[in-house]
């Protein structure tokens, strides 16, 4: 029996299985609620597998104590007894322990003696203007300064031995750990100028730079500079307009060390868990300012994890409402396969109160899973209210506010949406999985650039990434298309009849290996957009002109593409029979919006006539969303905001969940929907579903949200 992770898919004694979650924080309730609690998610809500912190400074608050994982010093502590009773009632375990772990939990689960102030021995976490970061108020410690580093690998060691390995599958329930939160310290998506300046951390930069470049030498000649020693190297700390690649150097190093940083946390505190089963993380989307994406893409690089496996959370935004909100959360599913392990279904009052309906995390998890994601997770699946002082001094119960599972453990109107979608996936989630979305091009990440544009203001003329990929993104869903995001430099090879179009970000220079990899894709005549200038340099400011001869030797003019192959244009996709797609090498034809202000995305099966249509209503748009699929027209009836999917099987309806009442929206229709000759629909306001058997219609009756 083993449990395992294969391309961001949970395989669980060699079945894949599509990750459906539910959190619960045993840490805020008694433990004499804790089997009602369980068992109402097991039931209610359909979901076998709990995730949960183990916050550091719930089992660990004083220093000179050792944790407390059994309940000795107060009975909420008893995390063992809690992952038995998992056990007993038939339910799996994703245990994250953190060390930092958010959670609205004071210091965000750190104890408070690990707070540089409180210990002056240990290193704060610096920005660029050598200010330490702070967490409410307290200063956060430095994650690879000596004294922090020991007591974080003391603690997880002990969560690792005493708690996990005892607790792992197949003899416990424990199948996923998940280490750190949303980065390090929830400072995934923060700007490259946030961290780390500390003197550990430019340690660990300049060690980098050392195996990057070999001498000061090399160093100087790439950077043209005059070090003597790699101590005398300083990291950049704010924009200088830098106009040669020599001058730009600096900024690319910095985020490739971004990179690495994050990567060196990761295999320590893995390392140090070492309980035996699969290591998970759960990167937060990029923010919103206009450096985001690239702050993010240079930072988040899953190929060079090792062992460490991409998960993502959302907290950016209501999608349904903002175009940006949803281009961020896209890109998250995009980045890597893994799944979406916070996904908001119980905080209206903490974010905004378009979660106090489920409907907003309804469409959110099913755009997750249409755009890439592996699983989701109802977060938080059950309210609490009974933790004990000094582990959350600002929130009042119950936490959250309105969980799909009250605070009393009945299920609450939530729930139904939650088992619908729990109930779907446990009986299409592997087929789901195998199916491939219909793609109209893919975008070629060229992660230098990011590093650079990160700090770079719009129209400064330096080389781009991210921008770059968020305008391909406009583009694409524009027309109605679905993309992938691809990672030149990991690459081992393009192939054109799997990827018919590429776009890739344009600059000075290159990696010698990646214009290999592009001239070799145009020699087999794949269709290339350069957005930008093509280079003339390889990583090394050596000359180097392979894609630029490949190309032809044509440059695009500043913020304009170079075009190999054909026209520009968002052709070529690979697909299947009766699905909406068409052979590799043709026009995309996937799901086109014909009426309705709505979004919607495809994904085909590669063996079998089976596809999967995920509809998404804006938050302005009620009432009837049509769809062209490849000249047969489908239709979808939702509330405002509202969702579907849809299992067509050789073109005809099978299966399918219709969300049709909004309460945050006051929006209430009677759920439809249309494709060939079969017509669903319900005969007042109410969601619709269909999952293995008749179809059943969910009145709702709306109410003031607040």
């Amino acid at each position: 029996m083993t449990i395992e992770v294969r391309d961001g898919v949970t395989v669980l004694d060699g079945e894949p299985r599509l990750l459906v979650t539910a959190d619960y924080p045993y840490y805020r309730d008694h433990p004499s609620v804790w089997a009602d609690r369980i068992t109402a998610i097991r039931d209610e809500l359909g979901i076998t597998i709990v995730t949960c912190y183990i916050p550091w400074r719930h089992h660990q608050p004083e220093a000179g104590s050792p944790p407390d994982f059994t309940g000795s010093t107060h009975p909420s502590r008893d995390v063992v007894g809690f992952l038995a009773l998992c056990r007993s009632l038939g339910v799996e375990v994703v245990a994250k322990p953190g060390p930092f772990i958010h959670a609205e939990t004071d210091f965000g689960g750190l104890p408070d003696w690990v707070d540089p102030e409180a210990d002056g021995l240990i290193e704060p976490l610096l920005d660029a203007a050598g200010a330490p970061a702070r967490w409410a108020g307290r200063q956060l410690p430095a994650p690879l300064g000596a004294v922090f580093d020991a007591h974080a690998t003391r603690w997880l060691e002990a969560v690792g031995e005493q708690v996990l390995t005892g607790a792992r599958h197949p003899d416990g329930p424990v199948v996923l750990v998940q280490i750190a939160n949303e980065g390090v310290f929830t400072n995934g998506a923060l700007p490259l100028s946030a961290y780390d300046y500390s003197a550990s951390g430019l340690a660990f930069f300049r060690a980098g730079l050392e195996r990057r470049y070999g001498t000061p030498e090399e160093y100087n000649r790439v950077h043209a500079t005059e070090i003597r020693g790699w101590d005398e190297i300083e990291p950049p700390r704010e924009w200088t307009a830098p106009a040669r690649p020599e001058e730009q150097q600096a900024y690319a190093d910095w985020g490739r060390f971004h990179a690495d940083y994050l990567t060196e946390v990761y295999h320590r505190w893995t390392r140090a868990v070492g309980c035996g089963v699969p290591v998970v993380v759960n990167l937060n989307p990029p923010a919103g300012d206009h450096h985001s994406f690239d702050d993010w893409l240079a930072r988040v690089r899953p190929e060079m994890w090792d062992g460490v496996h991409y998960g993502f959370t959302n907290w950016m935004g209501v999608v349904s409402a903002d175009p940006d909100a949803q281009a961020r959360y896209v890109l998250a599913a995009k980045r890597a396969p893994g799944p979406n392990l916070e996904e908001n279904w119980g905080f209206s009052e903490l974010y905004d109160r378009a979660y106090a309906d489920a409907t907003t995390s309804f469409h959110q998890s099913l755009l997750a899973l249409a755009a890439g994601a592996t699983g989701f997770n109802v977060y938080t699946a059950a309210g609490t209210s009974g933790w004990p002082p000094g582990l959350d001094s600002v929130h009042a119960a119950p936490y959250p506010d309105c969980a799909p599972i009250g605070a009393d453990g009945t299920a609450g109107a939530k729930a139904p949406a939650v088992r619908a979608l729990a109930e779907f996936f446990a009986r299409h989630g592997a087929e789901f999985l195998e199916c491939a979305p219909v793609h109209g091009g893919a975008f070629g990440l060229y992660l230098p650039y990011a590093g650079i544009a990160a700090w770079a203001p719009p129209g400064s003329g330096a080389p781009e990434c991210g921008r770059a990929l968020r305008a391909f993104h406009d583009r694409m869903r524009a027309a109605g298309l679905d993309y992938r995001v691809l990672d030149l430099e990991s690459a081992d090879a393009l192939e054109p009849g799997s990827c018919p179009r590429l776009t890739v970000p344009g600059g000075p220079f290159m990696h010698r290996r990646v214009q290999r990899l592009l001239a070799g894709y145009v020699a087999g005549g794949g269709l290339l957009d350069v957005d930008g200038a093509l280079p003339e340099l390889d990583e090394d400011l050596r000359p180097c002109r392979i894609l630029a001869d490949a190309l032809g030797g044509a440059a695009a003019p500043q913020g304009g593409t170079a075009d190999a192959g054909g026209a520009a244009g968002t052709d070529g996709v690979d697909g299947a029979p009766g699905t909406g797609g068409t052979e590799a090498g043709g026009t995309a034809r996937g799901p086109r919006v014909v009426e309705g202000d709505a979004d919607a995305f495809l994904r085909v099966h590669p063996d079998r006539d089976v596809a999967y249509l995920t509809v998404l209503a804006m938050s302005g748009h009620e009432g009837p969303v049509r769809i062209d699929l490849d000249g047969r027209e489908t239709e979808v009836v939702t509330a405002r905001g509202g969702a579907a999917v849809l299992r067509l099987v050789a073109g005809a309806l099978d299966d399918f969940l219709v969300k049709g009442v909004n309460g945050h929206l006051d929006s209430a229709v009677a759920a439809a929907v249309r494709t060939g000759g079969a017509v669903y629909a319900a005969e007042e306001p109410a969601d619709l579903v269909r999952i293995g058997g008749p179809v059943i219609t969910r009145p709702c009756q709306l109410s003031p949200l607040g």
